[in-house]
C-alpha cells in the first residue's frame, strides 16, 4: 500500500488525534488569499477537515479532493450541511479538473505526498492569475519540555520501530514553487501547545503512516512500549507545535493554461 493511502485505514483515529492549525495562520491566510464569498478554493486532501472549518466558514466556494474513501465518508459526515461544501473522492494526480480554476489551492501537510513536479505544475494551472498556492505543515518538538521522556521514547524506538515498508519521503522542497513559475514566495511561523496523558500519546503515534506500517511483533511491543514509558514517566507528554506557513502566488500576467 502507498504510505498515502495508508490514512485512510484509521478515520476515526485520525479525526481525532491529528494536530489542528492556529487561528492567526488562518488569519493570515485568509487575508493575503482575500477568501470571501464568491472566491474559489481547493483543499488538497482535506483528510478529515483539520484544516477545513477556517477557510469554509468564510462562505467561499470550497472544493476537496481526498484520494482515501473512508476520509472521503468522514468529511461528507461533517460537512455535507454546509451549501458551499463540494468534495470528490479522487487522485488529485489523475484528476480532469475540466474547465474548474481556483483563486486559492492549499494543503495542510499533504502535498509532500505528490511529486514535485506535478504538485507545482498541476496547481499553477488550476490557479486563476494572481491565485495563491498554500501550503501548511506542523513541527512538533517534545524533546524540549522533557529531555529525560525524549531520551527513553527514542530507546523504545530504537528497539521496536520496525516499520514494513520504508518511508522514503522527505525531499519535497516546499521552496522550489519558484522554479515552477510561481513568485512572491513566503514563510510564516506560529506557535502552539499540546498536552496529552499516556492513551492520547499513543493513539496520536498510532496515526503516523510509518508507524501503522510496523509488523507484528513489533507493532505491539513498540506501542505497549511507549505506554508504559509515558506512564512510568509522568503520565504525560508535552508538545511544542511550530506551524509552518508557505505561500507564493501565480503571476497576474500568466495565462490560465500556462503550465510550462
Amino acid at each position: 500500500m502507498e504510505f498515502r493511502k495508508i490514512f485512510d485505514t484509521i478515520p476515526e483515529q485520525f479525526d481525532r488525534y491529528r494536530p489542528r492549525y492556529s487561528q492567526e495562520l488562518f488569519d493570515l491566510l485568509i487575508d493575503r488569499a482575500e477568501i470571501r464569498p464568491g472566491k474559489s478554493v481547493l483543499e488538497i486532501g482535506p483528510g478529515t477537515g483539520q484544516a477545513t472549518d477556517p477557510i469554509l466558514n468564510t462562505s467561499c466556494d470550497y472544493f476537496a479532493i481526498e484520494l482515501g474513501e473512508h476520509l472521503y465518508w468522514k468529511m461528507l459526515e461533517k460537512y455535507r450541511s454546509f451549501p458551499n461544501f463540494h468534495i470528490v473522492n479522487d487522485d488529485f494526480i489523475t484528476h480532469d479538473f475540466a474547465q474548474q480554476k481556483f483563486d486559492m489551492i492549499y494543503s495542510a501537510a499533504t502535498i509532500q505526498w505528490i511529486p514535485e513536479e506535478v504538485a507545482f505544475r498541476k496547481t499553477i494551472g488550476l490557479l486563476r492569475p494572481g491565485g495563491v498556492l498554500a501550503m501548511m505543515l506542523t513541527r512538533s518538538d517534545y524533546r524540549s519540555s522533557n529531555e529525560d521522556l525524549y531520551a527513553k521514547i527514542q530507546q523504545v524506538y530504537d528497539r521496536y520501530f520496525r516499520p514494513e515498508i520504508p518511508y522514503t519521503h522527505g525531499s519535497f522542497r516546499y521552496e522550489n514553487a519558484v522554479l515552477y513559475g510561481y513568485e512572491n514566495f513566503e514563510e510564516h511561523h506560529f506557535h502552539g501547545r499540546r498536552e496529552m496523558d499516556t492513551d492520547e500519546y499513543v493513539a496520536y503515534c498510532g496515526t503516523h503512516s510509518d508507524h501503522i506500517v510496523i509488523p507484528e511483533p513489533y507493532k505491539t511491543q513498540f506501542f505497549d512500549g511507549l505506554r508504559k514509558t509515558v506512564s512510568e514517566n509522568g503520565g504525560k507528554v508535552v508538545f511544542e507545535d511550530t506551524y509552518v506557513l508557505y505561500i507564493a502566488r501565480k503571476p497576474l500576467g500568466r495565462g490560465d493554461d500556462d503550465q510550462s
